[in-house]
Order: structure tokens, then C-alpha cells, then sequence
């Protein structure tokens, strides 16, 4: 896939579903926003920016994103499995 084709795949992705998708999945993972910045490799206030909608995620942030939905939607965990499902095909599918 192209670059560009790349970038257009999540340009798609508006404000506040952006904001909607990065607390809704943070919060399926029970993290605070410290913890998920941690764990998705930015900083507190770019999840926090994020959440507020101030800033939009990076293509390379939004493709971490994705991945992370991906593998949760096979969780051993009901809830997690199916919400992350859930957010895979409102958001990305």
C-alpha cells in the first residue's frame, strides 16, 4: 500500500469519532490516559489532546490503534473482545 493510500484510510476517521474511539478504547482497557499513552509508545498529552480532540493521531499512530483492536477483538475476555469488535467496525471497517 502506498503512502498516500495509506494516509487516505484514516482520514476518514473525523473529530469527535477520533476523540470517541481513543476513550472509548482506553477505557475498554481500563487505563488511564498516562498508562495508554505508555502503552501505545506517545506521551500523556498527546492521548490527552486526542481525547479532547485538539490534535488528531498520526496514520502511523491511528495503524497502532487498529492493530491493538485487531488483536483484542480475539481476547479471551468477553467484553473486551466484543467491544473491541464493536469498535473495529464503526471506526474502521
Amino acid at each position: 500500500m502506498s503512502n498516500m493510500a495509506f494516509h487516505q484510510q484514516y482520514v476518514s476517521i473525523e473529530q469527535p469519532a477520533m476523540s470517541q474511539l481513543i476513550r472509548e478504547l482506553r477505557q475498554t482497557l481500563k487505563l488511564t490516559q498516562e498508562k495508554f499513552a505508555v502503552h501505545l509508545g506517545v506521551s500523556f498529552p498527546t492521548i490527552n489532546r486526542w481525547e479532547k480532540g485538539h490534535a488528531t493521531p498520526s496514520p502511523l499512530a491511528l495503524k497502532q490503534i487498529e492493530i491493538l483492536l485487531n488483536q483484542l477483538s480475539e481476547s479471551d475476555d468477553a467484553t473486551v473482545r466484543e467491544r473491541c469488535q464493536s469498535m473495529r467496525r464503526k471506526y474502521f471497517l
